[in-house]
């Protein structure tokens, strides 16, 4: 009989092919479930795009495993960036940053910068770890629900949303459910978001990491 361990290595197996057949995944995070797609995939990102119903003009944050993966995409990490990621990574901190990658249409902003999240979930850096491996790129870090709808919060949401979430392809396929024994989500509060693109970091949004926490680092840009 396979172990615990067996069915979790097969379902990230599972999940990992199914991102190289530009299929979508739904895994937990430190926040919400996460949806997955390979970021650098055209049909891809269109999927999900069709999946959520998600504005074709609105970006896309991605995983990363961390800040040698963050140098690989092009970006240049100075001091103030690093310090934020060393204070903040892994954890729920989205910085906006500028990137010479080249990501599926409509994952970067128009200026070219991307959000880029480095989760502190077992189960989401184990799947971003195995993708980069596989030299899959990025994945793409967005909740997994529906545009306008509630995200799952639960291994039993995010179940019922892939089976019956409005999620149907015309070739039948349908969102796959990383599936281990870690599978839940942690349900913090969203992630703070900070854009690093101008003179000095913006606060898109505030949300695990406090104000109280953040804007020391901030003072160092």
């Amino acid at each position: 009989m396979p172990s615990r361990a067996d069915a979790a290595d097969d379902s990230l197996d599972r999940v990992v092919r199914t991102l190289r057949g530009d299929g979508l995944v739904a895994f937990p995070t430190e926040t919400v479930w996460g949806l997955g797609a390979r970021a650098e995939s055209e049909p891809a990102v269109a999927r999900l795009r069709a999946w959520k119903g998600r504005d074709a003009h609105k970006p896309i944050s991605v995983l990363v495993s961390g800040l040698e993966s963050l140098e690989r995409l092009g970006v240049a990490v100075g001091p103030g960036l690093g310090e934020l990621i060393r204070a903040f990574w892994p954890g729920p901190v989205t910085v906006v940053v500028p990137c010479r990658h080249r990501f599926a249409p409509a994952v970067a902003r128009g200026d070219g910068a991307v959000g880029v999240r480095c989760s502190s979930h077992p189960v989401a850096r184990e799947l971003v770890a195995a993708a980069e491996a596989q030299d899959l790129g990025p994945i793409t870090a967005t909740s997994f629900n529906r545009s306008g709808g509630p995200p799952a919060r639960s291994l039993a949401e995010a179940r019922r949303l892939a089976e019956g979430g409005g999620g149907d392809f015309s070739d039948g396929e349908r969102v796959l459910v990383l599936e281990t024994a870690w599978a839940e989500a942690l349900q913090q509060a969203p992630s703070t978001v900070v854009d690093v693109t101008g003179a000095e970091p913006r606060v898109l949004r505030w949300g695990a990491v406090s104000a109280q926490q953040l804007e020391p680092v901030l003072l160092k840009f």
